[in-house]
């Protein structure tokens, strides 16, 4: 215990100055870029009459500042092709959601506050009725936030907008703004997200990944000696991504992300090598 408790304040010491250097919006709780919706969908407006539901009312509404942290669960194929509350097909394998409360269809940004995982979600139906969770999400959002396993989890939901006439779900490693021109482009970010071999315990940050080696090892240079170039193939080209850890506690880990983007590597994710 004392071991892993000097190991955080060794990684802490290590990046503190890095943090308290900068100022960084891009953090883990900082919103996603949201998608431009040229032509929303229009809003279900049976679905926003308040009902109740075991002797609770609920009045949806919409609700631009809606912010709230609460416990998340998901579900699947025993839903899979069913009419949602909006009157569209449950599709396990979608990013979508269910909310009590918000429009239908509209746009969510959802962050698992464990890892740092974020998602851009449709909400297409109501629920879950259940007053200690906030929202229920797809089979597929579910793994794409790492709570695919544990079932439950603590997420944070922003309200995002109205929702496209189809889809509008995207996965964080597709969503980021674009780099500066010595990072990777999100394309290349995304693809290389790929854990690495690393016991399940191990903790990593992906500073980014570059299509030219030279340039990747500059930034690793740049990041000190936790960090290293790994060599990947995607869709039969190199690339090379920049890796600093591991670290075998999430949260030491965490606060070395932070430091990484302090540094200007806004797009850098955590990473796991289980």
């Amino acid at each position: 215990m004392m071991a892993r408790l000097l190991r955080g304040v060794v990684v802490a010491a290590a990046f503190s100055t890095l943090a308290a250097c900068a100022s960084f919006g891009g953090g883990r709780d900082a919103p996603l870029r949201p998608p431009v919706v040229t032509d929303p969908a229009p809003i279900v407006s049976g679905t926003m009459r308040p009902y109740q539901i075991r002797g609770r009312w609920y009045r949806p509404a919409e609700q631009p500042n809606y912010d709230e942290v609460g416990m998340a669960s998901w579900y699947g194929a025993q839903h899979n092709g069913r009419p949602t509350s909006s009157g569209e097909r449950f599709d396990m394998n979608a990013l979508t959601a269910a909310h009590k409360t918000l429009p239908l269809p509209s746009l969510v940004e959802v962050t698992n506050r464990a890892n740092g995982r974020r998602v851009i979600l449709r909400v297409n139906d109501r629920g879950p009725f259940v007053d200690s969770r906030i929202i229920d999400l797809s089979r597929a959002a579910a793994e794409e936030l790492g709570l695919l396993q544990q079932g439950v989890g603590e997420v944070r939901v922003r309200y995002v907008g109205r929702a496209p006439r189809t889809g509008g779900g995207t996965a964080l490693r597709r969503a980021e703004a674009a780099a500066p021109s010595t990072q990777s482009t999100p394309y290349e970010q995304a693809s290389a997200t790929v854990a690495p071999v690393a016991s399940a315990s191990a903790y990593w940050v992906q500073a980014g990944a570059f299509s030219d080696r030279r340039a990747a090892q500059r930034i690793a240079d740049r990041l000190g000696d936790r960090a290293t170039v790994q060599d990947v193939r995607i869709d039969d080209r190199s690339l090379f991504r920049v890796i600093v850890g591991p670290w075998s506690n999430a949260n030491a880990a965490e606060q070395a992300r932070q430091a990484v983007i302090a540094r200007g590597f806004g797009d850098a994710l955590l990473i796991s090598g289980g």
